[in-house]
């Protein structure tokens, strides 16, 4: 990934998305291009040349593209619901990045049982960038469904999961709710996508045991795969939502509420994707897209603070830490059985 606004195109290392969302990193060099040598004393013309043999390649290693994952999302969901643009679309729909040519690419739309469905998208030379994201009215307690997916030439990382509105680990009667008649669907991906590395117990919290935390190499099997389950996966969703049925009981509807505020609230302030945004236009308008929209509800929905939720991340001098865990476990292999039953607490980290 480039650093856009710079003056010079050579590219930057930037942080790059992981698991919650992103936590690696990826240069030019890492893409592992070769190009051809060039038989040519001048030193000028030979950076030109090898820099357009460097992008060139990049472009030929990337076949895939993430539009087809939206159009399917959104002509899907209109054959379950009714669809209307989000008051959203007004402000955000595109940006330009400080480089003058990488376009970021916005829908919202809200429906019946849907406080917000949007989506944010990224494609240039260097890398592609999905984050997918569905929002249950609080009236309903339905999953959020999560697809944050980012690839270069050489890598993908992928997230994709019915985020749990409540704990799954704690609240049986939950997890039952959503979740058993899916486990046979999670463990299908789970065995043809494993498990991507460590993840935090924190971070943890936030998903189910279906949730597809996955490395690979780009390959046209991969991403055949990755399309599938993102079908599957979407189509499980939309069935819970044909079936929810809308809560009338106050203290749920707030509880709901709360929950889904406690999850915004995790998601702007911890997630890793924020360097991205802010290389490509400034931490201004990088903060705004993220907490106004990509996380939209954190001042709508509720009025706590990040240190409410999680007290456990303040420093000293009252501020929020950096650190992306406190408690310092995370899980290298997969923490739920193939029952969906959480073993977490009895495999190393």
């Amino acid at each position: 990934m480039v650093v856009f606004g710079a003056t010079s195109s050579v590219p930057v290392p930037v942080p790059v998305p992981g698991p919650n969302m992103f936590d690696c990193c990826c240069t030019c060099s890492s893409l592992k291009l070769n190009p051809p040598k060039l038989k040519t004393t001048n030193t000028s013309w030979s950076k030109k040349s090898l820099k357009k043999a460097c992008t060139l390649q990049v472009y030929a290693t990337q076949q895939h593209s993430y539009n087809k994952f939206i159009q399917f999302a959104l002509d899907e969901t209109k054959l379950h619901t009714h669809l209307v643009s989000s008051p959203l679309k007004e402000k955000y729909n595109s940006v330009l990045a400080m480089d003058g040519k990488t376009e970021i690419q916005m829908v919202s739309y809200q429906a019946p049982k849907v406080r917000l469905l949007r989506n944010l998208s990224i494609e240039n030379e260097s890398m592609q960038v999905m984050d997918f994201g569905v929002f249950p009215k609080p009236e309903f307690d339905i999953p959020i469904f999560c697809a944050n997916f980012f690839s270069t030439a050489s890598m993908n990382i992928i997230v994709l999961d019915l985020n749990p509105l409540h704990d799954v680990i704690a609240q049986r009667d939950y997890r039952d709710k959503y979740y058993k008649s899916l486990i046979p669907l999670g463990v299908k991906y789970a065995e043809l996508l494993p498990w991507g590395g460590k993840l935090t117990s924190e971070s943890l919290k936030f998903f189910s045991p279906i949730v597809i935390w996955t490395r690979f190499a780009s390959s046209p099997r991969h991403l055949d795969i990755l399309y599938s389950a993102f079908v599957e996966y979407y189509k499980a969703w939309l069935k819970l939502m044909d079936e929810a049925k809308e809560e009338t009981n106050t203290t749920q509807i707030l509880n709901n509420c709360e929950a889904q505020h406690r999850y915004l609230t995790w998601r702007a302030e911890k997630d890793p994707g924020h360097g991205i945004l802010k290389r490509l236009i400034g931490e201004t308008r990088g903060k705004d897209l993220v907490r106004n929209f990509l996380f939209y509800g954190i001042d709508e929905l509720g009025s706590k603070q990040f240190l409410d939720y999680f007290p456990e991340y303040r420093c000293e001098d009252g501020m929020v830490s950096e650190k992306r865990s406190i408690i310092g476990k995370s899980y290298e292999n997969r923490p739920w059985d193939a029952r969906g039953e959480f073993i977490g607490d009895n495999i190393e980290s």
